[in-house]
């Protein structure tokens, strides 16, 4: 069941990716870095040789590089993606060749080809995935540099915007750079997003009831331990748990028809490691 939501989920992603990359990306010029902008210059320079198909041909030699520094998981998945991405923007020159662009304001397409390609890289790269390409160099920055997906995106693909200024002029060229800004921020951002946990600290009169609650319906672990009030002195027992936004909205809810005079504090975290939540 697993593998089959990663499946789904990965070619979600891949979709999300594909369609701003052949409907925008391609008739503008538009080369925000990645392999499918270095394939779009090279195809400007070979008309003959199509998108997709220099796409295959440069992610084959970036395989071989994901497989030795990343490992054979990483680099399956990327496979299946970087070749069905490749896929499927080879399928649509073909079933739905473009005469041009879609409208004649760029920076408008722009932006939601920002918005879409973020959302779906974010969403394979959550599945340990890529699309290949400059992904996995990011993917490699981010694993022995710790930097983060979006800025290193944003370093592998400055280079690749630069060969777009001799190719498509000065004014494309500062358009891609706009354009794997707004691609980094938006990675990171979607990214933190999706990983965003709430730590919540529970004071309450029935803790037993709250704890029971927490690992037996929420399936969640928690740590009790034992404060004395400093208006009170008396000693209380203290519920801190972690858990993701639905599973918050439902403690949340059992407290309040539980125990109205609970004190409770909520505070996000970007990211949790650990069973149940990111692998570390």
């Amino acid at each position: 069941m697993q593998k089959l939501k990663e499946f789904l989920l990965i070619n979600i992603g891949i979709l999300l990716v594909a369609l701003p990359i052949y409907y925008i990306s391609v008739p503008h010029g538009l080369v925000t870095g990645g392999v499918s902008g270095l394939s779009i210059v090279i195809n400007s320079l070979f008309p003959s040789i199509s998108v997709g198909t220099l796409m295959i041909v440069l992610n084959i030699i970036l395989f071989i590089i994901g497989f030795i520094f990343i490992g054979f998981n990483f680099g399956a998945k990327t496979i299946y993606s970087s070749l069905a991405l490749s896929g499927i923007i080879w399928v649509l020159e073909r079933i739905h060749p473009l005469s041009g662009p879609l409208t004649d304001d760029i920076l408008i397409e722009l932006i939601m080809a920002a918005i879409l390609y973020a959302f779906g890289l974010a969403i394979v790269f959550m599945q340990d995935a890529s699309t290949g390409g400059t992904d996995i160099i990011a993917k490699i920055l981010n694993k022995y540099f710790d930097i983060d997906m979006g800025k290193s995106m944003l370093y592998a693909d400055l280079l690749i915007v630069l060969f777009s200024f001799f190719t498509f002029g000065i004014k494309m060229a500062m358009y891609g750079i706009l354009g794997i800004i707004l691609n980094s921020f938006l990675i990171d951002y979607v990214m933190q997003s999706f990983q965003d946990t709430k730590e919540i600290v529970i004071i309450s009169s029935k803790s037993k009831d709250i704890t029971n609650y927490i690992v037996n319906t929420l399936d969640r672990g928690a740590t009790i331990y034992t404060a004395k009030g400093a208006f009170t002195n008396n000693e209380k027992e203290v519920i801190r748990t972690v858990l993701n936004r639905k599973e918050y909205v439902k403690l949340k809810k059992y407290i309040q028809l539980l125990d109205k005079n609970a004190f409770i504090t909520v505070n996000t975290v970007h990211a949790t490691f650990g069973e149940g939540f990111i692998r570390l």
